[in-house]
């Protein structure tokens, strides 16, 4: 039966437990949406963030709330994806398209999902150093470890629900922008009357914020959570609008850490080197404990993202290469995932042991995303809208429309950063 017929009976058959896969025996609940959102809120988002609130002051505030509706769009169609497909993102491309285009998107997901490791890892120490007043380099390779030692001896379900508290912490971000007293009106026409600029602070602080949030990390770990807990389908609308209210809130955060940031590093033209700088926006709130505050906000979104990071970077590998294993899997009969998952936090470990700085190692890693995001977002569409795998339940024209227009925003946004390199932008 040739793929395009298949139809019913082949979204049935995709949707079987099969090769590389290890279907929980968990029962369905809420959460994957709530888990997936925090985690874009991770410590390269927050250093984005804080740069260009340093560097553009408002002028990007509304980029930052026209990625929200964006981000509930593809979170949306992952949910549709984990939920009807049972399968994670690369598996279905693996089965669908082959394996030659499943290792493409695999390269594209780990070079960003490693990258950003790294950089969280490396935010995470820093958040640490701050709190502590202990140079951050001294705790990248605990960080990693005591990570790693958790996910592979630990219950993941056990650690979603710890995880599902984190996001509480970014309360303080929302606090900290009412607190700096902002010029609300300027912030308010920053947001109607958007102002666009070919320098390359602008168009750099814009390709990071996609990429940043729009990241392939966050998308393909909602469909892999969403398959594991395996809801029925006359549940998937409910699913999606927990993917969807997990990523407004983690959107209002992003336009609320920009404000606060704005209105005292950008006002100052404060520039960001260290997360000691970034913590400086936090001042209006905590006074003198500023970084005190500030490190512990940054080190509960590491919290958030390293194990989705790793987790993610395990998943697809195994999907690829047919491994069997899951983080609810004991590490004896899961050896090659729980390999995948230590090696890529032992390579972030490597990159983040580099000595780059934190702020500036976090900021790339969210250009690194905007570039390498397109394919999988691609993918991602064409799956939802493919019969072979969603038969009655693929996704509307009217989704799968904003999806593309999303795509193209992205796609765009990454030539005219490119174009901006060619032609040294300033």
């Amino acid at each position: 039966m040739e793929p395009r017929a298949r139809g019913r009976a082949g979204a049935r058959e995709l949707s079987e437990p099969g090769r590389g896969e290890t279907p929980t025996r968990r029962p369905f609940q809420l959460g994957a949406g709530i888990v997936s959102g925090a985690s874009d809120n991770d410590p390269t988002t927050v250093a984005t963030l804080a740069v260009i609130g340093a560097t553009t002051t408002y002028g990007l505030v509304w980029l930052v709330l026209l990625v929200i509706p964006m981000l509930v769009v593809i979170q949306s169609i992952s949910a549709a994806i984990g939920g009807v497909g049972k399968r994670g993102l690369e598996d279905l491309i693996c089965r669908r398209y082959g394996r030659g285009w499943a290792v493409v998107t695999l390269a594209a997901i780990l070079a960003v999902t490693v990258l950003t490791l790294a950089a969280d890892l490396e935010g995470g120490a820093a958040a640490l150093g701050l709190i502590t007043g202990v140079p951050y380099a001294w705790f990248v390779i605990p960080f990693a470890l005591v990570s790693g030692v958790l996910l592979v001896i630990g219950s993941y379900t056990q650690i979603e629900r710890v995880l599902k508290f984190l996001p509480l912490i970014f309360l303080a971000y929302i606090v900290a922008a009412f607190l700096a007293r902002p010029d609300w009106l300027a912030v308010l026409l920053a947001v109607l009357v958007p102002k666009f600029s070919g320098s390359s602070t602008y168009v750099a602080g814009a390709i990071a914020l996609l990429g940043t949030t729009l990241t392939s990390y966050a998308y393909v770990w909602e469909t892999i959570e969403v398959a594991h807990d395996r809801p029925p389908l006359r549940r998937i609308g409910l699913v999606q609008v927990d993917a969807a209210l997990g990523m407004i809130f983690a959107g209002v955060t992003f336009f609320f850490i920009v404000v606060a940031t704005g209105a005292t590093l950008g006002i100052h033209h404060h520039e960001i080197q260290t997360a000691q700088d970034a913590a400086v926006a936090l001042a209006p709130v905590a006074g003198k404990y500023a970084s005190l505050l500030f490190g512990v906000g940054l080190f509960g979104s590491a919290l958030l993202a390293v194990p989705v990071l790793a987790g993610t970077s395990a998943y697809v590998l195994s999907e690829t290469f047919g491994w069997r294993g899951s983080l609810d899997a004991k590490f004896p009969h899961a050896r090659r995932f729980y390999g995948s998952l230590l090696l890529s936090l032992a390579a972030g470990t490597t990159v983040a042991s580099l000595g780059f700085s934190p702020i500036k190692l976090l900021f790339f890693s969210g250009i690194a995303g905007g570039l390498a995001t397109p394919l999988t977002l691609a993918f991602l569409i064409l799956v939802a809208r493919d019969r072979t795998i969603m038969g009655e339940h693929r996704i509307s024209g009217l989704l799968a429309t904003a999806g593309w227009t999303i795509f193209a925003i992205v796609v765009g946004a990454s030539l005219w950063y490119l174009i901006g390199l060619l032609h040294g932008g300033n």
